[in-house]
C-alpha cells in the first residue's frame, strides 16, 4: 500500500503542471491506462479466440445433428471439440479478471485513513471539487448541484453513454457471431447466462461508481471506456 501510494503521489507530481489540483485524479486515469496496456495482449488473444470459436460453428452444427437428442452428450462433445482445437470458451474472461487486483488496491488506498502508520495524504486530493476519498452519498450531502455533485453527475453521464454504446455493440456482435451457441440453440455449459447478461454489464458500472470512493470510480469509468473502445476495434 505504501509503495502504491508513493507511486500515485509521484505520478501526481509529474502531472501537477498540467492538471493542477486534479493531478492525483489524472494520475489514477494514467495508472488505469497503463494497466490496460499491460492487459492488452490478452485482450487481443481473446479476440482471436472469439474468431476461432466462430470458425468452429460448422463442426458444432454437425455435433448437434449427431447428438441432438442427448443434450448432455452434446455439451460434452462440444467441450471436447474446443479442447482439441485449443480454443477456450472462457478465454475472454481473463483480461477482466486480471484487473480486479488493481481496482481493489485503489479502493483500499482511498478508503484508509492511514498508510504505513501515517496519515493518508492522498485523501486530500480532489477531482475539481470532489475529494477522491469520498463517495456519491458524501457528495449528495452538499446538494446535487454542488461542485462534488456535478462531478458525479458528469461521471454518470459518461458511464450511461459508454454503457449504451456497449449494449448496442454487444447485441450486434451476438447477432453477427453467435459463438456461444451450439448449433441451433444449445448453449455451451455455463455460457448461456453469461451471453444473456453480457450486454447489460456496462450498466452495472453505474452502481459501482455510486458506492465506491471517487478514485476507484475513476478507475472503473476509465477501464470500462477503454474496454468498449477496444472491443469495437478488435472485433470489427
Amino acid at each position: 500500500m505504501s509503495v502504491f501510494a508513493t507511486l500515485v503521489e509521484h505520478l501526481a507530481d509529474l502531472l501537477q503542471p498540467l492538471f493542477g489540483a486534479s493531478a492525483a485524479a489524472a494520475a489514477i486515469v494514467l495508472f488505469t491506462a497503463l494497466v490496460r496496456l499491460l492487459v492488452h495482449p490478452l485482450s487481443r488473444a481473446s479476440a482471436r479466440g472469439q474468431k476461432a470459436r466462430t470458425a468452429l460453428q460448422p463442426k458444432i452444427a454437425e455435433l448437434r445433428k449427431k447428438h441432438g437428442e442427448n443434450p448432455e452428450k452434446l455439451q460434452k462433445a462440444v467441450l471436447e471439440l474446443h479442447a482439441e482445437e485449443k480454443v477456450s470458451p472462457l478465454a475472454g474472461c481473463l483480461p477482466g479478471m486480471l484487473q480486479i487486483p488493481a481496482f481493489f488496491l485503489l479502493y483500499h488506498l482511498f478508503s484508509s485513513d492511514t498508510i504505513g502508520g501515517e496519515a493518508n495524504g492522498l485523501l486530500g486530493h480532489q477531482l475539481f471539487a470532489a475529494p477522491l476519498g469520498d463517495r456519491w452519498t458524501d457528495a449528495l450531502q452538499g446538494g446535487v448541484l454542488s461542485g462534488a455533485g456535478l462531478v458525479y453527475a458528469g461521471l454518470f453521464v459518461v458511464v450511461a453513454c459508454v454503457a449504451a454504446f456497449s449494449y448496442r455493440l454487444s447485441r450486434r456482435m451476438t447477432a453477427a457471431n453467435p459463438a456461444a451457441q451450439a448449433g441451433g440453440g444449445e448453449q455451451l455449459p455455463g455460457l448461456g447466462a453469461v451471453t444473456k447478461v453480457m450486454p447489460f454489464m456496462s450498466f452495472f458500472t453505474l452502481v459501482t461508481v455510486a458506492v465506491v470512493p471517487l478514485a476507484a470510480a475513476l478507475y472503473v469509468v476509465t477501464s470500462t471506456t477503454w474496454s468498449v473502445v477496444e472491443r469495437a476495434v478488435l472485433y470489427r
